[in-house]
């Protein structure tokens, strides 16, 4: 490929697929926009991962994406963190700024982008399950947007108050571990409830959180991580309770217009990614 009409490109560190849904949207932006970037799957192994980073470099590329398991190891190769990622001890976004290559992290910050769009997470109480590293990014940037406490419910206690402990000492949040006990009822006081597990993710749609569904009140605000399917069945039982909800596949968009704007300094149109990315799904 040739990179003569491209002042910079690019990249994702993830595994090669036929229609990568992140490649498609990002792309879809691109073009819409007429930007002169692109937006590549590369395979990498942890063995070449330090090879992988210094060729990025080389190349004059503006960025790239780093996907599971290089999202602390490429760390150590990087000139600086951005303060979440810092926190959060991850990073799924590197960017170029100067002669630096700092890592951010854009899974928290996706996810609370869709959530400002129904409800401000400001002085809230939230219920979140989930310790793995999805839901510590979560926690982290909902309690830099202001969230007054967030309960980290969990199976491991020793990861659960790992992530609470990280929350309370670093930011202006109250946070403490909970355990998941079966049948777990949501505390009735709870603003926002967050499922930041992997359970009801394509193909196993009909897993369910081992919750007390009745716990779920229609004041509260409930989100999801997963964005396929973006209906899960804890927030279609959500909706037929009366709440308000907020899915994954926003979140998912969210990610990739922060990344773009990291790398291009544009803002680009979200609905432009959301229609790609649901086409690529099977979803429209």
């Amino acid at each position: 490929m040739t990179t003569d009409f491209l002042p910079q490109i690019t990249g994702s560190f993830a595994n090669p697929a036929s229609e990568n849904p992140t490649v498609a949207m990002i792309e879809a932006a691109y073009k819409h926009h007429n930007l002169h970037f692109r937006y590549l799957n590369c395979e990498v192994t942890s063995e070449n991962l330090k090879s992988a980073v210094e060729g990025a470099k080389a190349m004059g590329w503006t960025g790239f994406n780093c996907s599971i398991p290089h999202k602390v190891d490429v760390i150590e190769y990087l000139d600086g963190l951005g303060e979440s990622a810092k926190l959060i001890g991850a990073v799924n976004t590197i960017v170029k700024r100067g002669d630096q290559w700092i890592g951010e992290n854009t899974d928290g910050k996706g996810f609370v982008k869709a959530m400002k769009e129904v409800v401000d997470p400001k002085g809230k109480k939230i219920t979140l399950f989930g310790a793995g590293g999805a839901a510590r990014a979560v926690a982290v940037e909902m309690a830099l947007a202001g969230a007054k406490e967030i309960l980290i419910v969990n199976r491991s206690k020793e990861r659960g108050n790992v992530v609470a402990k990280l929350v309370s000492q670093n930011t202006g949040a109250q946070s403490s571990y909970v355990p998941w006990t079966q049948n777990y009822s949501i505390q009735p006081d709870s603003d926002i409830v967050i499922n930041a597990t992997s359970i009801g993710l394509f193909p196993n749609v009909d897993d369910k959180l081992d919750i007390n569904f009745d716990s779920i009140f229609p004041q509260m605000v409930v989100a999801d991580g997963i964005h396929n399917p973006p209906l899960t069945h804890f927030l279609k039982t959500a909706i037929s309770k009366g709440c308000k909800t907020v899915n994954g596949l926003q979140m998912l968009v969210n990610q990739g217009v922060i990344g773009v704007k990291y790398w291009t300094n544009v803002d680009v149109d979200p609905t432009v990614m959301h229609q790609k990315l649901t086409h690529v799904l099977g979803i429209d």
